[in-house]
């Protein structure tokens, strides 16, 4: 005799699955806007929290040489964030985003590994390189695909 399986109904569920904390690393660059506008998107369909992560350079030599460096990179930080508040505010009512800026210290790569890390990132949003240089060391998105740790996504 054997037993027939049962039937069970199998319920769809919608919007419960996928990521929750989506890391996007942005530095000024049009790459990197471009990054930041489809993790929004993605953020946005999601009902994920987009996390907005800017890594100021840390650049002895240039401190060394007495350039202010430090006033440099929290103005790029700052500009950063003025530029994302008025990019919300056109949106606002159209697209309803939850996001937050933060940003670290180090080289892009440490710092976007401890950014996903620390907020416990479901996926990572990068800009490509820009700089012909990473085509032979390689880019920071090329380290974060390699890492393994996270999915990557890389905007061209």
């Amino acid at each position: 005799m054997t037993e027939e399986p049962s039937q069970q109904a199998h319920q769809f569920e919608r919007g419960t699955d996928g990521p929750k904390v989506i890391v996007v690393g942005v530095d000024g660059s049009d790459s990197s806007l471009r990054a930041a506008a489809y993790a929004g998107g993605l953020a946005r369909r999601q009902r994920a929290l987009l996390a907005v992560v800017y890594v100021q350079p840390v650049l002895a030599a240039g401190a060394a040489l007495g350039a202010p460096v430090a006033d440099t990179t929290e103005q790029i930080a700052e500009n950063l964030i003025t530029e994302i508040r008025d990019a919300t505010e056109r949106v606002k009512g159209i697209f309803d985003v939850h996001w937050e800026f933060h940003t670290f210290r180090g080289d892009p790569y440490n710092g976007l590994v401890t950014a996903a890390d620390e907020l416990k990132a479901d996926a990572v949003v990068v800009g490509a390189s820009e700089q012909a240089g990473h085509r032979i060391i390689g880019s920071v998105a090329v380290r974060l695909v390699k890492a393994g740790r996270w999915p990557v996504t890389v905007v061209p």
